[in-house]
């Protein structure tokens, strides 16, 4: 139509029939109006229209909350402009470039961005873009419940890439635990069937009625001790005097830099403020808890007041962490029709954890013999919890955090309350034999299930052996198809981890991110691969891993340490689910009670463990001799 001083109605298309439409009334068409580019309001072209306003030149003004208020000219087609447009209650924006007409993509990824707040706050800080290769660590970190970090979580990940993209994997990557565990039960349970269960309606079933319900109960109980569950910006606190420090120097490649003795250079710092962070940190504990992911909402993780704010929480946080791990045992019991099955395999878990637990107590309370020998009383008392506290929060003392330590190991969790690389040498050493064992003392939701389970099939064949039998597990013959099976399942993690620690120490960029030379940096190597591989996410923390190779090198051992394990128990399933079950006799090897405790106990111990005797002695066991020489 022409313009609306041209009059009105213009002449219709002859082959347009209206048929009963009404036409729109001429002062809807001429004053309504879209684009709030034009104006304030969807009426406000019209009267604009009558004061002689032109379109042509415009420009757009940026003014208001923003760091660089400026004015440009919309329609030149060589305008390059960069919006920062600051988040509320932070001094941390959002920057979008655009070259040519910058305004239509600019105007809508901000709009994106404000519709993705909450209560008028952004989700995205506008944090520097994650590096390529830590961004691929990361996905796959996630994805394979591993949550191996080697960024710090509140200076590096926004709050809408924390909830959005990292929990709900966290959700996503406990589920499918569970939902491997119980296709190798069915495949227990059942005989003659020709499937072992529905993957994605056990997938929802176990999201919507086990992981949320208990999450958001125990993300309450975070809030009610003292948790912190916002949107806001981080905080300035002003310090009450000025600190000094020292920060080891890295250079461009982000590595320490090192003096011609091979030390770290340090460099002296002074402030006076402290940058609190803010954040939804509870919900995220809640799930990294309960399925045994791990991942710090902050890179203090559990040590952090915000996470683990409490005596209370930090137990609710521990119960947590078992929770679904000893439960599954009883599953198990029930699926099979024989609650001694469950018992037995619970009990075998118990006895592993317990002792595993005393030997870090005991280790971590001896303190370190050098600081002894400088005067330093590590003797517990009134007023000093005694004992080896490096790296470790007063409020848990030496007790709480190797306890801590021992059920953070023993399941896939990798949380971490104390840093695990400050332990004695045999007090660290148990988190590593923990993780070498397979996590399967409870271990992650659903895998350390299925681990032992693998290490139960083992044990069967073995005493079948001994005693001249064709080995039976619950009624299912053990035959060659099953023990190639569970053959890959128990030797690929150890592979990848003496593999990859191997290539590290040979390899320049593996040996650059090592900031104590020796049997000690030689251990913080052998962990980053233990746990990678292992699914557990925790660190000796002195090993600068967000490199290129690190990042890379973890993330092949965390998948392949994942899903190479993940395959063969489904395929042992399926071969077991098809099989008959055969009647019990009086030939029939009991897999319940003290005797067959034993013997899995043995199977795990020797089976699980010897592949790494040799790196162990390496580590920690030369740093034990040199720490008590």
């Amino acid at each position: 139509m022409r313009a609306a001083s041209a009059g009105f109605p213009d002449s219709l298309n002859a082959s347009f029939k209206l048929e009963g439409v009404k036409l729109t009334p001429e002062d809807s068409i001429t004053s309504y109006n879209n684009f709030y580019e034009w104006g304030v309001a969807k009426d406000q072209p019209k009267e604009l229209a009558n004061r002689g306003w032109k379109t042509r030149p415009w420009s757009l003004e940026i003014g208001g909350l923003c760091a660089n208020p400026r004015k440009i000219d919309v329609d030149s087609d060589k305008q390059t402009a960069t919006f920062r447009f600051e988040d509320i209650g932070t001094t941390k924006g959002f920057d979008y470039t655009r070259s040519g007409n910058p305004t239509r993509s600019a105007l809508e990824e901000l709009l994106a961005e404000l519709e993705g707040g909450f209560g008028g706050v952004a989700l995205n800080s506008g944090m520097a873009a994650v590096s390529p290769d830590s961004s691929f660590n990361t996905a796959v970190s996630f994805a394979t419940n591993t949550n191996w970090q080697g960024y710090g979580g509140e200076s590096t990940m926004s709050y809408l890439v924390q909830m959005l993209g990292l929990a709900v994997q966290n959700f996503f990557s406990a589920a499918t635990g569970i939902v491997v565990v119980i296709a190798l039960i069915r495949g227990l349970a059942r005989h003659s069937a020709q499937g072992i269960g529905n993957a994605w309606v056990d997938l929802t079933r176990i999201t919507l009625w086990v992981l949320l319900p208990i999450s958001l109960l125990i993300a309450l109980v975070e809030i009610q001790q003292g948790g912190i569950q916002n949107f806001a910006g981080s905080v300035d606190a002003k310090a009450v005097e000025t600190v000094s420090y020292q920060e080891a120097k890295n250079g461009p490649d982000g590595q320490p830099v090192k003096d011609a003795q091979g030390n770290p250079v340090m460099e002296d710092k002074t402030t006076d403020t402290q940058k609190i962070a803010m954040g939804p940190a509870s919900s995220q504990v809640a799930i990294k808890m309960l399925g045994t992911n791990g991942g710090g909402f902050f890179n203090a993780n559990a040590a952090h007041p915000y996470e683990n704010p409490s005596p209370l929480a930090n137990f609710v946080q521990m119960l947590s962490i078992f929770s679904l791990g000893g439960a599954l045992c009883f599953t198990f019991g029930r699926m099979v029709g024989d609650m001694r099955q469950g018992w037995t395999v619970y009990v075998a878990m118990a006895l592993l954890f317990v002792v595993g637990a005393i030997a870090a107590i005991h280790y971590e309370a001896q303190g370190n013999p050098q600081l002894a020998a400088l005067g330093v009383d590590s003797t517990t008392s009134a007023t000093a919890p005694g004992g080896n506290m490096e790296g470790k929060e007063v409020r848990f003392g030496v007790a709480d955090s190797a306890l801590f330590a021992t059920i953070t190991t023993d399941a896939s969790c990798g949380a971490v309350n104390s840093m695990h690389d400050s332990y004695t040498p045999l007090g660290g050493m148990v988190p590593l034999v923990n993780m070498q064992l397979g996590e399967v003392i409870f271990g992650g939701v659903g895998t350390g299930l299925y681990g032992m389970l693998v290490f139960a099939i083992i044990a069967v064949f073995i005493a079948g052996l001994m005693i001249g039998r064709t080995p039976e597990y619950l009624g299912k013959k053990i035959e060659a198809h099953e023990m190639k099976m569970a053959s890959i399942a128990i030797l690929v993690t150890p592979l990848l981890v003496l593999i990859g620690t191997a290539v590290a120490v040979m390899v320049e960029p593996g040996r650059a991110g090592v900031a104590n030379p020796g049997a000690h940096g030689f251990s913080e190597i052998l962990y980053a691969f233990t746990s990678a591989a292992n699914n557990n996410g925790s660190a000796f923390a002195g090993l600068s891993a967000n490199s290129p190779f690190y990042n890379v090198a973890t993330a092949v051992a965390m998948w392949f340490g994942r899903f190479g394990v993940i395959v063969p128990v489904l395929a042992m399933a399926g071969s077991l689910a098809a099989k008959k079950r055969l009647a019990v006799t009086s030939g029939t090897m009991p897999t319940h009670g003290a005797l067959f405790v034993s013997l899995l106990i043995g199977v795990v111990l020797l089976v699980g463990l010897l592949n790494y005797v040799p790196a162990l002695a390496l580590g920690p066991g030369v740093e034990q001799l040199v720490l008590w020489k």
